[in-house]
């Protein structure tokens, strides 16, 4: 028992680090997405949107505003959601060599329920950090005047204890959770099942090693996140909206529940708004998804000679 929690505190700091390089090269992407998905300024496409962001609050206090809440994200969030993730895969793998049979012999339905366990997890204790992170891309897209000017994420974390409540640290937890859960199922268990069926072809070297198995992890990812994008954007939507809305005069939010926010989205703005940015959040969440795993199982290696996937 002893060792086995050791294991999983071990994979999920190594997942917290390879997160927190992810997110410092693609946050300016999670920006660009949040602001797309929110109600505000109109932006023809993502590169409008980067543009505009870049000329109104210039790299640090636009593209790269709530960097702070990403890191927290990582610690809170990603370091469960991979971590645990690997963990539960390893254990299964352990479990199958045990009983003498192959160790990659795990049913996909089983890699889809790690996903979305490790997910669930990680969502909910990090989904204060993912409000920090919504709350802090789209300031900037605000009026002067309704602003919120969080100085970073201790602050926003504080003030939004402080001035409407601890619980609502939580906001949209509900559909915050249900889109981790979706996504890291897709982005993790397609790509651990994709990796194996890739590696069978033989096109990726001797057990998919060829340049040390980068390749290999590179295409599995990068379907994977197709199919997580596709599947998880809809709740992405709905998240950023719940999480960003304002009560008006009269005490009134325009979003009651998750339910409401995507039918409401639906009927006034119409399906398709569903998956709005998701052009900033595939290319975000595919270069995130690529780098993270491959440090993840690349330090992995370094620090316990096994595979993290």
């Amino acid at each position: 028992m002893v060792a086995a929690a050791g294991t999983l505190i071990i994979k999920m700091v190594i997942a917290a680090f390879s997160g927190m390089g992810a997110a410092t090269i693609c946050h300016p992407l999670d920006v660009v997405r949040v602001q797309m998905q929110t109600e505000g300024a109109v932006y023809k496409n993502t590169l409008d949107c980067a543009k505009q962001i870049l000329e109104r609050d210039g790299l640090t206090r636009g593209l790269y505003a709530g960097i702070s809440a990403a890191y927290l994200r990582q610690w809170l969030y990603g370091s469960c959601r991979i971590g645990i993730y690997a963990f539960l895969l390893e254990q299964a793998q352990m479990k199958n060599l045990a009983a003498g049979i192959d160790k990659n012999q795990i049913a996909f339905t089983k890699k889809l329920l790690m996903g979305m366990t490790s997910g669930g997890i990680g969502s909910f204790i990090g989904t204060p950090s993912e409000l920090a992170l919504v709350r802090m891309s789209n300031d900037s897209k605000l009026s002067e005047t309704q602003r919120r000017n969080y100085k970073n994420v201790g602050n926003c974390v504080t003030r939004i204890a402080n001035e409407e409540g601890f619980t609502k640290l939580w906001t949209g937890g509900r559909v915050t959770v249900l889109r981790a859960m979706v996504l890291s199922a897709c982005a993790l268990g397609f790509t651990s099942e994709i990796k194996l069926k890739l590696t069978s072809t033989g096109l990726f070297g001797e057990n998919g090693q060829l340049y040390q198995g980068i390749p290999l992890l590179f295409m599995a990812t990068l379907v994977s996140s197709f199919i997580a994008n596709i599947v998880s954007n809809p709740f992405d939507v709905v998240k950023s909206r719940i999480q960003n809305q304002k009560t008006d005069k009269d005490g009134n939010k325009p979003y009651h529940s998750m339910i409401h926010a995507f039918l409401k989205i639906m009927s006034e703005e119409g399906i398709l708004k569903w998956w709005a940015g998701f052009v900033p959040a595939f290319l975000k969440l595919a270069p995130y998804t690529i780098i993270s795993l491959i440090l993840a199982e690349k330090i992995t290696m370094a620090v316990t000679g096994k595979a993290a996937f």
